[in-house]
């Protein structure tokens, strides 16, 4: 069966989906995407995927393609359409629209254009000891305002790119000025440092305020798990005692190698292990929100 896309009000076969040359996401990336994780049919973090996705749209001066109740109707009916009934992923990206070629917004507003699709994934990992990976540092080239969830994903995918080429999964990025560490080409990043404290960097424009970081939070706060919100350098990194990933496809992730050295044992740290099975209760959990 072909996948089914949601491209500007119809509902086509994948293969046959298109968007006019003209698109400003196709010609300037003069757009946002979000990306929601599917469990058992079920939207993890929804809320926090969508208020994303109007902030960003905001901070670019963009509207919402339609009111989010009817934004989430079109989320369902694509997943039900593609059979999504256990893990998967749904896409949704919104550019500025269809305009003769011009840097500047166009000067008399046209409609904005929202694509939706979803796809299958494999089963929510269940065993923390096969779900570890190895990453590289990698400077951090990106533009100034990360904290947007654009469509501008060069400097991002030349980073998972070098990573891919090292036999890794991730990209670490660092700015290459102060050698602070930033976050993963396309996840947040936490460390055990050298004393035992949980950490991961405070929000700000230099990264993007990842929803799983924030769920993963509120599932600290509620337990009384102690963390930190500071700035980490490669330094302190390289001597982590764990170092872990989350993101909407990779939840809590364990990093047991970074540029060919083990971290601490090379194996998974027990933080690493709790804050694993402490999301996947969050993800239980969530099965209540009703797709």
């Amino acid at each position: 069966m072909s996948r089914i896309a949601y491209v500007n009000g119809a509902y086509v076969a994948q293969r046959d989906a298109c968007v006019n040359v003209e698109d400003r996401g196709y010609q300037f990336g003069d757009g946002i995407y979000e990306v929601v994780h599917i469990h058992r049919g079920r939207f993890i973090d929804e809320d926090r995927h969508l208020g994303r996705l109007e902030r960003s749209l905001a901070e670019i001066r963009l509207p919402m393609p339609m009111p989010r109740a009817a934004l989430r109707l079109v989320l369902l009916e694509v997943a039900r359409r593609n059979r999504v009934t256990a893990d998967g992923l749904v896409y949704m990206q919104v550019t500025r629209g269809v305009s003769a070629r011009d840097h500047a917004f166009p000067k008399v507003p046209v409609p904005v254009a929202l694509v939706v699709t979803a796809k299958r994934i494999p089963p929510y990992p269940t065993n923390v000891d096969s779900f570890g990976i190895s990453a590289i540092t990698h400077p951090d080239l990106r533009w100034e305002r990360r904290d947007i969830k654009s469509i501008n994903l060069l400097p991002n995918v030349l980073a998972r790119q070098a990573a891919r080429e090292q036999g890794a999964g991730e990209a670490i990025l660092f700015d290459p000025a102060t050698g602070v560490v930033n976050e993963g080409a396309a996840t947040t990043l936490w460390i055990v440092d050298a004393e035992g404290v949980l950490r991961t960097r405070h929000l700000d424009h230099v990264i993007l305020p990842g929803c799983t970081r924030g769920a993963l939070i509120a599932e600290l706060e509620a337990a009384g798990i102690p963390y930190g919100l500071e700035p980490y350098n490669l330094d302190e990194l390289r001597t982590a005692r764990e170092a872990f990933l989350t993101s909407a496809t990779s939840f809590v992730k364990p990093i047991l190698r970074i540029d060919g050295v083990d971290v601490a044992d090379g194996k998974v740290g027990p933080m690493t292990r709790r804050l694993f099975d402490v999301f996947a209760r969050h993800v239980q959990a969530s099965l209540g929100n009703a797709a």
